[in-house]
C-alpha cells in the first residue's frame, strides 16, 4: 500500500473517531458500535480491492494491545482519588467489581466448558476478557446520570478494567504450575514483590521528574513506564500493578508524601505534570482505543450473526452479565433503585485486547471469536436503552421543574397586565382602584399649559415693570 494512501487513511479514522463522540454524546450510542461498523466498512473497501490485510492488520496488534494496557491502566489510575468522602464509593465499587469478576468469568467458563467441552482452565482463560465491564465505554456514556450513580460506575469500571487484566495475566503466567498450592503461594509472593517494587519505582519517579527542567518530558516518562513495564513482564512480575501505583502515588502524592518527605516534594510542579500526563494519556489512550475497535471490526465475520449456535451461547453469557449484576447489586443496594446500572455492563476495548493476548499454549481451536462480537454489541445496545431510558425519566423530573419555571415567568410577564385585577390588592381599600386610575387620567397634560399661561403671565408682568 502506499505510504501516503496508509496516512490518509488512518487520519480519516481519528477524525471519523471524534465525530463518533460527539454523535455518541448527543444520541447515547456508544462510540465503539460506532467504530465496529466502520471497521467492517474497510474490510469491505480492503476485499473489494484485493489487499491482504491479515499481515497490514495483525503485525502492529501485540504491539497496540501493550501500548493500549498500560495507558488504559494508567489513565484509569490518574481518576482514582483516595479521600475519605470518596471511601464508602470506593470500597463498594471495588467489592463490586471483585465479586461480579469472579461470579462472570465462574458462569462463563462454565458454559464454555459446557458448549466447547475444552478443559476449566483454557474456560477460565476465555471467561476472563469476558467479564470485564469497559471503562473506555462507560465513562464517557454515564455523563448524564446523577454524581453518586456516576462516581460509582465510574470507580467500578476502573476497579474491573485493572482486576480482570491482573486476573487474566496472574492465570496465563502460572498456568503451568500444576498444583493450586504452589499457583496460590506464586501470586501471593508475585504480589508481595510487586507491590513492593512498585511503591519504590513510583516514589523514586516522581522525585525524579519534578526535578527534571525542561517543557519535554512526559514522553520520557512514558517511555520510562513502558520499560519498567517490560522488565517486570520479562521478570514475570505483574507490571500493570507498576502502572497503577505510580498513577495513585502521583494523583493522591498529598496523601502518600507524608511527614518528611513532605519537604521532598513539590506540589504545584506535580500538579502540572499530573495535568499534562492526563492529557497525553487521553489522548493516546483515546487514538489506542479507535484503532483496536476498527482492527476488531476488520476481523469480524457477519456470518456470526445468523448462526443460531453462536448465536445462543453468546446470548447466554450477556444473559449471565445480568443475572450476577443483578444479585451482586442488589446486595449492596437493596434499599435503593439499580437503575440504570444494572443495565450498565459493557464489554469492550479491554475484552478486545485480552483476547488478542490468549497464550498459544492455551489457544482454543474450538471456541468461535465472534462470541466476542456479539456480546460487545448486545450489552453496548442494551446499555445504550437502558440510558436512553432512564434520561427519559429523569428529565421528567427537571423538565417538570424548568416547565414549573417557564409557567411562573410567563406569569411574571403577565403580572403588571393583571396586577389592577389581583384580589389582594383590591382588598386593601377600595381608595386605591381610583388612586391606580387617576394617573391613567393625568397623563392627559391639561394642567401643564395653565402653568405654562401662568408662567407667560408672570414674563408679561415683568416685560411690563
Amino acid at each position: 500500500m502506499n505510504v501516503y494512501n496508509l496516512i490518509i487513511a488512518l487520519s480519516c479514522v481519528i477524525i471519523f473517531s471524534h465525530l463518533f463522540n460527539i454523535l455518541s454524546k448527543r444520541t447515547n450510542i456508544p462510540s465503539v458500535i460506532l467504530l465496529i461498523l466502520l471497521g467492517i466498512g474497510i474490510k469491505f473497501g480492503l476485499d473489494a480491492y484485493g489487499i491482504n490485510q491479515d499481515k497490514l492488520i495483525f503485525s502492529t496488534l501485540e504491539l497496540l494491545g501493550v501500548v493500549g494496557l498500560i495507558m488504559i491502566v494508567l489513565e484509569a489510575a490518574l481518576d482514582l482519588e483516595l479521600t475519605k468522602e470518596k471511601w464508602p464509593t470506593i470500597w463498594k465499587s471495588f467489592l463490586v467489581a471483585l465479586i461480579s469478576l469472579g461470579g462472570c468469568a465462574f458462569l462463563i467458563s462454565v458454559i464454555i466448558n459446557h458448549f466447547y467441552q475444552e478443559t476449566p482452565l483454557i474456560s477460565l482463560v476465555y471467561a476472563i476478557p469476558l467479564s470485564v465491564v469497559s471503562s473506555a465505554i462507560v465513562i464517557p456514556s454515564v455523563t448524564g446520570l446523577m454524581k453518586d450513580k456516576k462516581e460509582f460506575m465510574i470507580y467500578e469500571s476502573t476497579f474491573s478494567d485493572i482486576l480482570g487484566i491482573m486476573f487474566f495475566y496472574f492465570l496465563t503466567g502460572n498456568a503451568e504450575t500444576e498444583q493450586a498450592g504452589e499457583v496460590v503461594y506464586g501470586i501471593i509472593g508475585n504480589i508481595i514483590i510487586t507491590i513492593v517494587i512498585s511503591f519504590v519505582f513510583s516514589y523514586g519517579l516522581v522525585l525524579l521528574f519534578q526535578r527534571i527542567e525542561g517543557e519535554v518530558k512526559l514522553f520520557l516518562l512514558i517511555a520510562m513506564l513502558i520499560l519498567i513495564y517490560a522488565i517486570g513482564k520479562q521478570m514475570h512480575l505483574s507490571s500493570l500493578v507498576i502502572i497503577l501505583t505510580f498513577g495513585l502515588v502521583i494523583n493522591n502524592s498529598k496523601l502518600f508524601f507524608v511527614g518528611k518527605l513532605q519537604k521532598w516534594v513539590k506540589h504545584d510542579v506535580i500538579d502540572k505534570i499530573l495535568d499534562e500526563l492526563h492529557l497525553v494519556t487521553r489522548e493516546t489512550a483515546f487514538v489506542v482505543r479507535t484503532f483496536f475497535f476498527v482492527v476488531f471490526g476488520t476481523t469480524i465475520n457477519l456470518s456470526a450473526l445468523v448462526n443460531l449456535e453462536v448465536l445462543g451461547i453468546s446470548l447466554m453469557i450477556v444473559a449471565s452479565f445480568f443475572v450476577v449484576r443483578f444479585i451482586v447489586l442488589k446486595a449492596f443496594f437493596w434499599k435503593k433503585s439499580i437503575l440504570p446500572e444494572l443495565m450498565i455492563t459493557p464489554r469492550g476495548l479491554i475484552t478486545v485486547l485480552l483476547f488478542f493476548s490468549i497464550p498459544v499454549e492455551l489457544q482454543s481451536e474450538l471456541f468461535n471469536g465472534d462470541i466476542i462480537l456479539i456480546t460487545i454489541l448486545s450489552t453496548s445496545i442494551i446499555m445504550t436503552w437502558g440510558l436512553v431510558s432512564f434520561s427519559k425519566n429523569t428529565d421528567k423530573l427537571p423538565e417538570g421543574i424548568k416547565g414549573a419555571r417557564k409557567i411562573s415567568y410567563f406569569i411574571e410577564r403577565m403580572e403588571p397586565d393583571l396586577r389592577p385585577v389581583v384580589p389582594i390588592k383590591t382588598q386593601a381599600s377600595s381608595s386605591i382602584v381610583p388612586k391606580k386610575v387617576e394617573p391613567k387620567v393625568e397623563p392627559k397634560v391639561e394642567e401643564k399649559p395653565e402653568t405654562k399661561d401662568q408662567s407667560l403671565d408672570n414674563s408679561e408682568e415683568f416685560e411690563g415693570e
